[in-house]
């Protein structure tokens, strides 16, 4: 008898590879949530369902995870083994300037997701969090034992805030919870208001990036396949009943060597128009990942030298698609 999986935010980045992992290993009935909101353009959202729905048939239920009467339906219909949430406000940016939508969606939405879980008893609860939690962290790398008490915009609170509910509801109402960390996600469908994408997009049609700080600044980006590599394995996790996890590469990527890595994939050059940092950003992410590969037998394998060009390889035929 296959599995039931709830992917919330399964029409986005991370949210569709996962829905499309899952149908194509089988032994899974899979539901998405999406409101398809306008955070970026809802037919990218469309798109990626449709990509999604080439891997196999699954179920969508359009609704806002701020709604929890919308939600309750689905729970009504379907008993599931697992909830993965990865549905978000997200963005540390534009949280400067709507701080009361991020906590509305980010915190209020979880709390109706784990109070479903709780009702209908949902075993499994995986949460989508970020590396943004650790703000400017002094120690590197990163470990999930670090404090995250210093978050340094609203995004990274209400991520934090999340990881405090399902500590809070699997100690009170006995189901696990597995927090997530994601670190700088990048690959096939990434958002396109992400560093990357956006780069790669103003590269390609000639025009200018702005680069706020130095360039110095580093990441610790992830290729998406790493990724949904430990959320899967993060859904079979069979240990404490609350548990942390940092989902990086473990290497870190300067800003300057990141658009040459562009340049040189989409045989372009930058024109660079260079801004002071921005509020909220960090100077540095850095995933000490030892804990993963331990108890979720995570191991990345994509070094940044061979995803940028995946990545430039799969905008390239999206953009031709577009202009055909």
């Amino acid at each position: 008898m296959d599995k039931k999986v709830l992917i919330t935010g399964g029409a986005g980045f991370i949210g569709s590879h996962l829905a499309t992992h899952l149908l194509c290993e089988g032994g899974w009935d899979v539901t998405v949530i999406d409101d398809l909101n306008d955070f970026y353009s809802p037919d990218i959202k469309r798109a990626n369902l449709a990509a999604v729905r080439e891997a196999g048939e699954f179920r969508f239920v359009e609704a806002d995870i701020r709604n929890a009467d919308t939600l309750k339906a689905a729970f009504d219909e379907t008993a599931f083994d697992c909830i993965v949430h990865l549905a978000a406000r997200a963005g540390v940016r534009p949280s400067l300037s709507q701080p009361k939508l991020y906590a509305e969606t980010n915190i209020n939405g979880t709390l109706n997701l784990l109070e479903l879980a709780r009702d209908y008893e949902v075993p499994q609860f995986v949460f989508g969090s970020s590396s943004s939690v650790y703000g400017i962290n002094a120690k590197i790398p990163f470990s999930e034992d670090d404090r995250i008490h210093q978050p340094i915009s609203p995004y990274a609170a209400t991520k934090a805030a999340g990881e405090l509910l399902c500590h809070t509801y699997s100690h009170l109402f006995g189901f696990r919870t597995v927090c997530l960390r994601f670190f700088t996600v990048y690959g096939a469908r990434q958002r396109p208001d992400l560093a990357i994408h956006k780069f790669s997009r103003l590269i390609y049609e000639g025009k200018t990036i702005q680069v706020f700080g130095d360039g110095t600044t580093r990441r610790d980006y992830t290729y998406i396949d790493d990724i949904i590599q430990g959320v899967r394995a993060s859904m079979d996790y069979a240990g404490s009943m609350h548990e942390v996890f940092n989902l990086g590469e473990s290497e870190t990527t300067e800003l300057t060597r990141l658009i040459e890595l562009i340049e040189n994939s989409l045989d372009k050059k930058a024109v660079i128009d260079r801004q002071p940092m921005q509020p909220g950003d960090v100077p540095v992410t850095f995933a000490d990942i030892s804990k993963a590969g331990k108890l979720l037998d995570y191991n990345p394998s994509t070094k940044i030298e061979q995803g940028i060009p995946k990545f430039a390889e799969w905008f390239l035929s999206a953009n031709q698609l577009q202009t055909a």
